[in-house]
């Protein structure tokens, strides 16, 4: 496998150009790619208020953002994918656009450059049937929001060889990123898994009107979310005391929502067309300017987060 230095970024939606800031900020020179130009010349302008917003805050200097937004080039053409170490593929989820994608272009690309997808939970299997070499094809999860949540899954499919799953993991430390490697193909890999574990018990409580929506989620900021934030759910169990857990689970298992079906909670709000904050209303309100208000307000918080933790 090549040495990584030149990445193509394939898609520049939200994800797609935060990753592109990333790789640039740490040497990294950037392609990102766009089949639409008006995309990439929207996501050209949010890396620039972005980095111009890092060096306001003393986290690069003016010298090095200036460096930063020099190391990213943009492009409609797919000439890219012929010199470049490293494709990340991050163009919207849906699995026939995807395998659509990979035919065209990993032909394109060196049998000895890695090819990452960006899916959420989409099976790596399934995807690499479309690829050239599957064996360098694996999943490379990130966390929106990408320059701020730290979390990386890299997920192996059956054909996955052990090089190219050490070499992303290798590059998501460089990339200052908390990787985790998910050893099996399943769908929503480990952390889209667990989450929807906690959405569906969550909304099931909801739903028989056990706590308020506003109820849960500050259940999880102040308590759950809270101690999670320092201590996985393992170490919480062994700080408890597994003698305790293992009692709380006898009772509890047998009367947690086992549903297989979509939240009931969740499917009412989907059917009204209400998305949350991309629409101005979900579980919560962000009509009026609330949307722009929560977001600035989700980063803060996040970002202190980040500084507390994990600041250098």
């Amino acid at each position: 496998m090549k040495e990584i230095r030149k990445v193509t970024i394939a898609g520049a939606g939200t994800m797609g150009h935060s990753m592109a800031q990333i790789f640039a900020r740490y040497g990294y020179a950037v392609t990102l790619y766009n089949h639409r130009q008006p995309t990439l010349d929207k996501a050209k302008e949010k890396i620039r208020e972005n980095t111009d917003v890092l060096a306001a805050e003393g986290e690069i200097t003016p010298a090095e953002a200036e460096a930063l937004k020099g190391r990213i080039t943009y492009t409609t053409s797919p000439d890219c994918f012929g010199t470049c170490d490293l494709v990340v593929e991050n163009i919207k989820e849906d699995k026939a656009a995807k395998s659509g994608f990979y035919k065209e272009i990993s032909p394109l690309v060196p049998a000895d450059v890695i090819i990452a997808t960006n899916t959420s939970g989409l099976s790596i299997n399934g995807l690499a049937a479309s690829v050239d070499h599957p064996e360098r094809f694996l999943g490379m999860h990130w966390f929106n929001p990408p320059h701020i949540i730290p979390l990386i899954e890299i997920i192996r499919g059956d054909a996955t060889t052990d090089e190219a799953a050490q070499k992303i993991y290798q590059l998501a430390l460089a990339l200052h990123k908390k990787p985790v490697l998910v050893n099996k193909d399943v769908l929503g890999f480990a952390a889209n898994r667990i989450q929807l574990a906690v959405l569906r018990e969550a909304l099931y409580l909801v739903d028989q009107g056990v706590v308020s929506e506003k109820g849960i989620d500050d259940l999880m900021k102040y308590g759950i979310g809270f101690r999670w934030a320092c201590l996985g759910p393992l170490e919480v169990t062994d700080f408890g005391g597994i003698d305790t857990f293992y009692h709380i689970a006898e009772y509890l298992m047998p009367d947690l929502c086992a549903s297989k079906e979509i939240p009931r909670e969740l499917a009412r709000h989907y059917e009204a067309g209400e998305y949350g904050v991309k629409t101005g209303k979900g579980f919560h309100d962000y009509s009026g300017g609330k949307a722009q208000e929560a977001t600035a307000e989700r980063d803060r918080r996040l970002v202190a987060l980040y500084r507390a933790f994990y600041k250098e």
